[in-house]
């Protein structure tokens, strides 16, 4: 392609994208946690809810699949009432939406699907201490950011991942990486914007390569193009 035609493709983008561009050249991925490092945390705080099981440590808990499997704020997950806004049968909870301005601010909800393993261990959790009923995500911000603070270095996560808020921009890549549409993934966390969600799309050299593999794509080029090769030199 040359310079020009270059040229020509870049206008062209930022017409249709205007300001999107340049904001998201700037923009870097988020703090987030890998597969492994997203597993690893789970089973660290599994282990320690199982070691000692109280009615704390279960709420503790339930704030963690809550926030981990719907990419919610914390200060959202708190005013979740699991009697009132968690609906067994379809998996869904209905959460709030906070850091919404104008008419919709304090207002908004919104509605997100749970893994049925996750609607399964609240539901044993209400089982097993009948008096987190209605209560079950009711637990302090700083209770939650000490408790995930503990968990996160007994999973031997960097001191810069040691924050509850990762647990958000975890999930949303981690939608984002397994096809969910972008529309979709604004929806889910509750970004007011859609440019806020395009910030999760940059990926490293490492990532796309990786990705163009799996779908075959990598390889899927090169059978139709394949590389020119030198003629072969007469003798």
């Amino acid at each position: 392609m040359s310079e020009i035609e270059k040229v020509g493709v870049q206008k062209m983008l930022a017409v249709k994208q205007p300001g999107l561009i340049t904001a998201f050249n700037r923009a870097e991925v988020p703090p987030h946690l890998n597969e492994n490092e997203v597993n690893r945390l789970t089973r660290v705080y599994q282990e320690w809810f199982d070691k000692k099981p109280t009615v704390q440590r279960a709420r503790q808990w339930a704030v963690f699949l809550l926030m981990r499997f719907t990419g919610c704020r914390v200060s959202e997950a708190i005013q979740v009432d699991d009697a009132r806004d968690l609906d067994y049968r379809r998996c869904e909870v209905v959460l709030p939406t906070l850091k919404r301005h104008g008419k919709a601010k304090g207002k908004a909800k919104r509605t997100v699907p749970l893994p049925t393993s996750v609607v399964a261990e609240f539901a044993k959790l209400i089982v097993e201490f009948p008096s987190l009923k209605g209560s079950l995500f009711k637990v302090s911000r700083i209770a939650i950011f000490n408790c995930f603070r503990q968990r996160a270095k007994e999973a031997g996560l960097p001191e810069e991942l040691r924050h509850p808020h990762v647990l958000r921009h975890t999930r949303a890549i981690e939608l984002i990486r397994n096809g969910v549409p972008i529309s979709a993934v604004q929806q889910l966390p509750g970004h007011a914007s859609i440019t806020t969600t395009f910030v999760y799309l940059r990926f490293t050299g490492q990532e796309i390569k990786q990705i163009l593999q799996a779908k075959a794509l990598v390889l899927l080029f090169f059978c139709k193009f394949p590389l020119p090769y030198p003629p072969e030199s007469e003798e």
